[in-house]
């Protein structure tokens, strides 16, 4: 019942900038699909389908990824460091398990709007993506432990500069090297073995071989609940210490 408080209190939030979160939310999915699913997309063909094909599902990883952990992580570490409304939390008989779990269903409930607006536009720019069950449970997976994530950074960074450098550091490269716009074996050996570890290289490559009816990748798919369980557990922790 808690971790519903902190949850409602977010989804208000969401509610009075939902048109302003649409309208962000269009932009770099358009571009995506523009410069690769009519620009670059027309000169590459995949095994299987085109480049467009290949993408979308990396796309739709990315930005599970970065709509949830920037929708937890930015609002979060400015109340702490700013506003000064943690301290509210802080204060209330809210158990540090409850008050994760709300900030988590909250980023998630923003990563998955993100997610479904690259399905639509997708489709509308021809992309082929089969659906499912294990489709949706993986964008899910995908937002809460990038959620979870977002708890964690926004709670031991030491200034606003700090989260930015974060977003940089470790966001930024698992955007562009963990099979998003490219097949994860094409890079050195050594590079190879380190990016398949990151949690965003399996979420692109369940989705990927979700679309292309392949099935669900069961290592993949495990080692994303490993990562939740993992940035969860921490940022419970995170929270009870402060």
């Amino acid at each position: 019942m808690d971790s519903y408080t902190v949850f409602w209190r977010e989804m208000l939030v969401f509610k009075r900038t939902f048109w302003k979160f649409l309208a962000s939310r269009l932009v770099s999915p358009i571009l995506y699909l523009v410069a690769f699913g009519w620009g670059l997309g027309r000169s590459i063909v995949t095994s299987g389908g085109s480049y467009l094909d290949f993408a979308v599902p990396g796309i739709i990883a990315l930005s599970a990824m970065t709509v949830s952990f920037n929708a937890v992580g930015v609002s979060l570490n400015m109340s702490r460091l700013y506003h000064k409304t943690l301290e509210e939390y802080l204060l209330a008989p809210i158990s540090p398990f409850s008050f994760t779990l709300g900030k988590v269903l909250a980023g998630m409930v923003r990563g998955i709007v993100g997610s479904l607006i690259i399905l639509v536009l997708a489709y509308l720019f021809g992309a082929y993506f089969e659906l499912g069950f294990w489709v949706f449970a993986v964008i899910f997976l995908t937002c809460a432990l990038f959620a979870a994530l977002g708890v964690v950074a926004a709670m031991t960074v030491s200034s606003h500069e700090d989260m930015s450098n974060f977003s940089t550091f470790v966001i930024l490269p698992m955007a562009f090297l963990c099979g998003t716009f490219f097949r994860t074996e094409k890079l050195p050996g050594v590079i190879a073995d380190v990016i398949y570890i990151l949690p965003l290289t399996h979420a692109s490559y369940s989705l990927r071989s979700l679309a292309t009816g392949e099935g669900l990748p069961l290592i993949s798919f495990l080692v994303l609940c490993g990562y939740l369980i993992l940035f969860f557990t921490v940022a419970v922790r995170v929270i009870r210490r402060v």
